[in-house]
């Protein structure tokens, strides 16, 4: 039974309304799953099985679905160049930084840097404007992702290779949403995703084999974090970014990751009964006053 028109329109409406909270909820659980993970595969080895299994479901969906694939060689070279550093370059980044010991607090910190980032490059290399509203948010979010962590992690010491991979994620997760907004912003997410992780996937197979031993200690722990990671973040949270990627300015979309640090220390305070402080909670309160600010459409 097909819906009506006018049934399937309030209904598009809904979901464009809940994706960006959709999105925070998903992509904050990423950093407890790959600490769930963390000591039971190296991070190459665990990204490798990662890439696998969403590979692997895709290229199933792909079959029954008849997905298109990309048109060009240079179509699907430019959505292989994204992946690489959307996931591959961020991924590895994070879970690298997090197996070195840097506090989640830390690692979610230097991937909050990424909205004004983005507004400062998205300037240049999508022809983006913010307004001094957007700029005034990018600032007060940012400052309420300090609160955040500052709350969180008190004096914990600094790791500086730690912190190195992590900026180089926030590196990739910055250069990926640029290039991904101006050179894949139609692929197909089925096809295009199979692109993007199996380029990502054969990368870091590569440096599986050449710097670790690839053992897995498959345990329960790490089982769970495989499929969560793989199925709820590469499949359910990457397409919801590329969906609003393709729907919205680049430097919109990316301070919505300055909510995540928020929604990840509330996470870890229900399921791993983390400390949840003052500070913290009045981070999250002035976060979220910034996102609204740079997402705010001008009147």
């Amino acid at each position: 039974m097909t819906l009506p028109q006018s049934v399937k329109a309030p209904a598009s409406a809904v979901l464009l309304t809940l994706m960006p909270s959709l999105f925070v909820l998903l992509w904050s659980t990423g950093f407890l799953g790959m600490r769930l993970g963390a000591p039971h595969a190296e991070p190459f080895t665990f990204m490798m099985w990662r890439m696998g299994l969403v590979v692997t479901i895709l290229l199933a969906a792909a079959a029954v679905l008849r997905a298109p694939w990309p048109g060009t060689p240079r179509e699907a070279g430019h959505i292989a160049v994204a992946g690489l550093l959307t996931h591959a370059t961020y991924l590895s980044g994070v879970l690298v930084a997090i197996q070195k010991g840097l506090p989640l607090g830390y690692v979610a910190l230097i991937a909050g840097l990424q909205p004004v980032l983005t507004a400062l490059l998205a300037t240049g290399f999508l022809g983006e404007r913010l307004g001094a509203m957007q700029w005034s948010g990018l600032a007060i979010g940012f400052a309420g992702v300090v609160l955040v962590v500052a709350g969180k992690t008190g004096s914990a010491p600094v790791d500086w290779p730690a912190v190195g991979s992590a900026a180089l994620a926030l590196a990739g997760i910055t250069l990926g949403t640029l290039y991904q907004k101006r050179h894949c912003a139609h692929m197909d997410l089925i096809t295009g995703g199979i692109v993007q992780f199996a380029a990502t996937g054969a990368v870091l197979t590569v440096l599986a084999f050449a710097f670790e031993t690839r053992v897995v200690h498959w345990t329960g722990e790490f089982i769970f974090a495989l499929f969560w990671l793989a199925i709820v973040l590469s499949l359910g949270a990457i397409s919801l970014l590329y969906l609003m990627i393709r729907r919205g300015a680049a430097s919109k979309v990316a301070s919505l990751f300055f909510l995540t640090p928020s929604v990840t220390a509330v996470l870890a305070w229900l399921l791993f009964n983390e400390t949840l402080p003052g500070l913290a909670i009045a981070g999250m309160a002035i976060t979220a006053v910034g996102v609204a600010l740079v997402t705010r459409s001008p009147s």
